[in-house]
């Protein structure tokens, strides 16, 4: 049960933005930019880090919608979203998409934490500086998502088939507001 009064049943951020339309819809705005706007990074691989960071930080809710919309986005690549979660650094992704989850795994811990020699190893991989802002951006907003998300204790639902379709919806129609509730 949520820590405040949100429509219920409304999953995860999206009951927090209606509750609350006037700055939801910045950050539904930010989350569609990020994950939907123009991008070295595929669609794919930024729901993959928006995921990765959920995942290091226990949010259930975002890291399950945003494996989701990962998978599809992947489709049939789709497997490499659970080897990612389940082990970075053995997973079947490219040596540079590596390298920038490193990155967001260093962000999600603490911003200074990322060095100039993780940011070296990204560009020796082929990451230009586009790719890095952007793994950077994902990475720090997922966490203020995530602590937003869980921080009022949102409605987390645990079944499978809850989350496919929320990823299916996020993939194909992006990150609109929801309609508020009077």
């Amino acid at each position: 049960m949520a820590h405040i009064q949100v429509p219920e049943g409304v999953p995860g951020i999206r009951s927090l933005v209606m509750f609350r339309p006037e700055t939801g819809q910045y950050l539904y705005e930010l989350a569609q930019v990020l994950l939907r706007g123009e991008s070295p990074l595929s669609e794919a691989d930024r729901e993959l880090i928006a995921a990765y960071v959920s995942h290091r930080n226990e949010c259930f809710f975002c890291c399950n919608s945003h494996a989701a919309a990962a998978r599809c986005l992947y489709g049939t690549d789709a497997g490499v979203v659970d080897g990612v979660l389940a082990d970075m650094q053995r997973a079947p992704v490219t040596e540079k998409l590596k390298a920038l989850l490193h990155i967001a795994g260093k962000v999600q811990v603490l911003g200074k934490e990322v060095t100039e020699e993780d940011v070296a190893a990204a560009r020796a991989h082929g990451a230009n500086d586009r790719e890095i802002h952007d793994t950077v951006l994902i990475a720090a907003t997922f966490c203020m998502f995530n602590r937003y998300v869980d921080g009022l204790a949102s409605f987390t639902p645990t079944e499978p088939e809850a989350y496919a379709a929320m990823g299916e919806r996020m993939a194909t129609k992006g990150y609109v507001l929801p309609t508020p509730v009077s």
